[in-house]
């Protein structure tokens, strides 16, 4: 958990779930999972548990004591759509979300048809408030279904997280989809992107006027690529969103 992330896209990361497990070829070389993994067993670190998966009704507060607005990646340490995360704790999350409304939150799942079935059991006949984006991920085609069910979802925001893109996506169907983010894997064993698997990405979302995110090309470690694609970076993001919210938070350039 962060104020200050140092994920491109987001300010700060917020965890009242942590630990996960793995269930596509997306997962295989986890961040989170790295990360949480060097501190098993350590009496009193918050991963003393490792990767294992652990609810934290004490962390459920934490937007409400940032008083600034800004934008917050949910989970960035887990999935908020396990299966094995009660409907009643996901309640409280989004309890959460709700009140403090000065936030713009970014809610990012691989468990894409239980976020779809729990907005809709959750917003019968609207939509999810504006300032909570809902967004997938997406690692090649063989995940293009979680897109539909994020499109089948009634959210105002939706957005994909293509990251670590292990593929080309071939078709992508943008209607109702409001960002793209496009990121390669890093780590020790980070598998290569290729340029025209991302360019494709891009100009498929020039093409739907879709903002386009490009966070990293990867490697050993996020920066060691750098950021910009064909000499230029991308750092859209849906503003409209923003606006109609009501948030002073400042649009990348």
């Amino acid at each position: 958990m962060a104020d200050n992330s140092g994920i491109e896209w987001t300010d700060a990361t917020w965890n009242p779930v942590t630990g996960c497990t793995k269930i596509t070829r997306g997962c295989d070389n986890c961040y989170a999972e790295r990360f949480a993994k060097r501190w098993r067993g350590v009496p009193g670190h918050p991963y003393e548990q490792g990767f294992d998966l652990r609810l934290w009704p004490s962390r459920l507060d934490r937007p409400e004591r940032w008083r600034k607005p800004r934008m917050i990646f949910v989970n960035s340490m887990s999935d908020l759509f396990h299966k094995r995360v009660p409907r009643g704790f996901v309640d409280d999350v989004f309890d959460r979300m709700e009140t403090t409304d000065r936030h713009v939150y970014q809610v990012l799942t691989k468990r894409s048809s239980r976020m779809r079935d729990y907005l809709r059991r959750r917003y019968p006949g609207s939509a999810a408030p504006a300032h909570i984006w809902c967004g997938v991920s997406v690692e090649d085609r063989s995940g293009r279904a979680r897109i539909d069910h994020l499109r089948a979802a009634p959210a105002a925001i939706r957005f994909l997280s293509i990251e670590p893109l292990l593929g080309p996506l071939g078709e992508l169907d943008l209607e109702g989809i409001s960002w793209v983010i496009v990121g390669g894997e890093s780590g020790p064993n980070a598998r290569p992107m290729e340029d025209d698997w991302v360019c494709d990405i891009r100009d498929r979302c020039e093409r739907a006027d879709v903002p386009f995110f490009f966070k990293q090309w990867g490697g050993a470690t996020p920066k060691a690529g750098g950021r910009k694609l064909q000499g230029v970076e991308h750092n859209a993001m849906p503003g409209g969103a923003r606006e109609e919210c009501g948030h002073a938070l400042p649009m990348a350039p």
